[in-house]
């Protein structure tokens, strides 16, 4: 087989955002440039430093709304029950604090370590399931984990799935840290930025060789042709302030995909909006771009639909993949004005026009994880 018949592509999309249900729905939401920002109303967040997230305020409790999106992407990508049966599920997802709290003996099924086994089996995936818990690098971890799986040949295709529901324990402890935005705006690599703020993501993809979805008669819906994984140890929460690692999963991402700096049209940045981190990423993408950085339209979609924690890579897959589709490229919402440590083309104001063929998607994490895909059209 061929390095192109080995190509990772895309055959399913299932996603869950503040916006609604589906990919229609959250590319309208992205189209309008509005942020979901509101009054969280699932739990009496009065007492901290803001009450504003992005929520659905209809979700379902997170494993409905994960049986959902991976059901979702399934019949999309039009696996039947053979096809299902052979499938592995890799997961990222947020423990249920709740459960954490109890003696690990008491856990049982609902411990975080079964969560993926339940899943597969609810949705009739037979193959091996995992779940991974690296924080807001935790769904692009899986999906490094499944490319690399079909692009070696040892899977014909994997289902990868992630949640994050907005919840009291982390809004307290984000609180507690000062990280969330007292303004109720995220306002990435804007002047005046200050902090985060939180917001609920439900997704699913399923991957295939370009070889196996062609003989299926599956239309891909994007490429996952590189990606790169890295870590600083710079420090437990902030990340390094020269971009070390981020640069070099950025690089890493490039030379999988057998491309250079030049190639890439947009970066779907990890741009929390927090003073540290969107300096730290700046600096990442001028040490690892060069001067192809100042060409290269940039925004971060937290600023639309908030910070999905350990879905945050899946989240931004589904963007990234519906902007290369659309040829438009999502807003920078809540910028105020330029940042000297920000100095990047940001997309701000309003949706830009564009067809870029290559694409990278950004997540970072603490204690210095890093990653970088490389999304390509069709």
């Amino acid at each position: 087989m061929s390095a192109g018949d080995r190509e990772v592509v895309v055959t399913g999309l299932g996603v869950t955002s503040a916006f609604g249900r589906g990919e229609d729905a959250l590319w309208a939401g992205l189209a309008a440039g509005r942020a979901a920002f509101a009054p969280v109303t699932r739990f009496a967040a009065d007492r901290y430093r803001t009450d504003a997230a992005a929520t659905l305020p209809d979700a379902a409790d997170l494993d409905a709304e994960l049986a959902r999106v991976v059901d979702h992407a399934c019949a999309q990508a039009g696996l039947g029950a053979p096809e299902r049966s052979r499938a592995p599920l890799l997961l990222g997802r947020h423990a249920d604090p709740a459960v954490a709290r109890r003696p690990l003996a008491a856990q049982g099924r609902t411990a975080i370590s079964d969560t993926a086994a339940e899943l597969a089996r609810s949705q009739g995936l037979r193959g091996p399931a995992r779940t991974y818990t690296n924080a807001c690098v935790a769904a692009a971890t899986a999906l490094a984990e499944g490319a690399a799986r079909v692009r070696g040949g040892l899977e014909e295709r994997v289902v990868v799935a992630a949640g994050y529901l907005v919840d009291e324990d982390n809004f307290a402890l984000f609180s507690a840290g000062r990280a969330l935005a007292p303004d109720g705006a995220l306002r990435s690599f804007s002047a005046g930025r200050r902090g985060l703020l939180l917001g609920d993501g439900v997704g699913a993809v399923v991957l295939e060789s370009r070889a196996t979805a062609a003989a299926r008669g599956a239309r891909p819906l994007g490429v996952l042709a590189g990606w790169g994984l890295a870590g600083d140890a710079h420090h437990v929460c902030q990340p390094h302030p020269g971009g070390r690692g981020m640069a070099r999963a950025i690089t890493a991402a490039l030379d999988k995909a057998g491309l250079t700096p030049a190639d890439i049209g947009y970066v779907n940045a990890h741009g929390t909006g927090t003073p540290h981190n969107d300096a730290a990423e700046t600096a990442a993408l001028r040490r690892a771009l060069g001067d192809d950085v100042d060409r290269v339209p940039v925004s971060s979609t937290k600023s639309l639909h908030g910070h999905a924690l350990e879905a945050s890579g899946m989240l931004e897959l589904a963007v990234t993949l519906l902007a290369l589709r659309h040829g438009t490229l999502p807003v920078n919402a809540g910028y105020r004005g330029p940042d000297d440590d920000c100095r990047l083309d940001l997309v701000v104001g309003e949706p830009r026009r564009a067809e870029p063929r290559h694409a990278l998607s950004l997540n970072a994490a603490f204690g210095g994880a890093n990653t970088a895909w490389v999304v390509s059209a069709p």
